[in-house]
């Protein structure tokens, strides 16, 4: 905790770097690419808050596994609908330091920590009657700022939507990533996606300030769960004659591009998802290793490494 202290104050004046992960198009991995690049960020030694927007809850039970993360959906408390209703929680407070613990309840990841979300987060898109005047995410934007300085990452899981709970995220993000599958439908979820993120920065612009920066585009797309043997260079083709089109028109950020590392599928994912562990935690026999280590461990591996190199406009 000292040393995490020490290298608080020595990047304090750093701001976090904000990234939304999201695509309009559901069931493309997206919980699994973010909880195992944020703690893949981690174990290359980033300190990274995740927080989860998506109401299904998956990042939070993994991360939490059932028991713990049960005890919060019971009571509400800790979670991050708590900040809106009652409305006298903060995010700084709810905050989960080192999430991935042991079966003893030792610490297995430092510098991954979690703000979790329960069921009742749906309750944001239709019972929630805050001040129209004070949107949700600009009270959601106000208190992160009292936290992002102790952070490298700040990464936000969000549904396949630009309702409310996702647009805390957008709001407050730098950057966008796009998980996608090779197949037509992420395309057509990634054009949507765009087009809704544009309708959105005009219905907040008012609510932004100038230290903000610009709201937040594309800035990179993620094939993920690529199976073996499947050969993704026409999608690839594709998606990147699109992301082409919206940096001509604007709509993405200069520096947008495809990555280079590609998540392939893999069994040891749904296993770590059982075991509550992100894969990087899982024994290395059960990774399918490889030749030289070779496996989806090394995929988000070098996706972090991607993330690092990655200068956001």
């Amino acid at each position: 905790m000292f040393t995490r202290y020490l290298s608080g104050l020595s990047t304090a004046s750093r701001m976090a770097r904000k990234i939304s992960f999201i695509n309009y198009k559901g069931g493309v991995g997206k919980t699994s690419l973010i909880v195992n690049t944020a703690a893949a960020l981690a174990k290359l030694g980033k300190r990274v808050l995740l927080f989860d927007f998506d109401t299904q809850s998956n990042a939070s039970i993994w991360l939490l596994k059932l028991d713990r993360w049960n005890k919060i959906n019971a009571t509400g408390e800790g979670a991050i609908f708590s900040i809106f209703e009652p409305g006298r929680a903060q995010v700084k407070d709810m905050i989960i330091k080192d999430v991935v613990e042991g079966k003893t309840g030792e610490k297995l990841l430092p510098g991954l920590d979690l703000v979790p979300t329960t069921f009742n987060l749906v309750d944001l898109e239709n019972e929630y009657n805050g001040d129209p005047k004070r949107p949700p995410y600009l009270v959601f934007y106000e208190q992160l700022a009292a936290v992002e300085a102790n952070y490298d990452f700040i990464l936000f899981d969000c549904p396949p939507n630009i309702l409310r709970a996702s647009q805390c995220g957008v709001f407050s993000s730098n950057e966008i990533y796009v998980p996608a599958n090779p197949d037509a439908l992420s395309l057509i979820g990634f054009t949507l996606l765009v087009e809704k993120l544009h309708k959105f920065h005009q219905l907040s612009a008012s609510f932004r300030k100038s230290a903000m920066g610009l709201p937040a585009q594309v800035h990179g797309i993620i094939f993920n769960s690529i199976k073996s043997g499947v050969d993704i260079e026409v999608p690839k083709m594709r998606m990147q004659l699109r992301l082409n089109q919206f940096k001509t028109a604007k709509r993405a950020a200069p520096v947008a591009k495809i990555f280079d590392t590609q998540i392939r599928d893999a069994m040891v994912v749904r296993r770590a998802v059982a075991l509550g562990l992100p894969v990087a935690l899982v024994s290395a026999e059960a990774t399918d290793a490889g030749p030289a280590g070779d496996n989806v461990i090394s995929d988000y591996r070098k996706l972090a490494g991607e993330i690092i190199q990655q200068v956001p406009a």
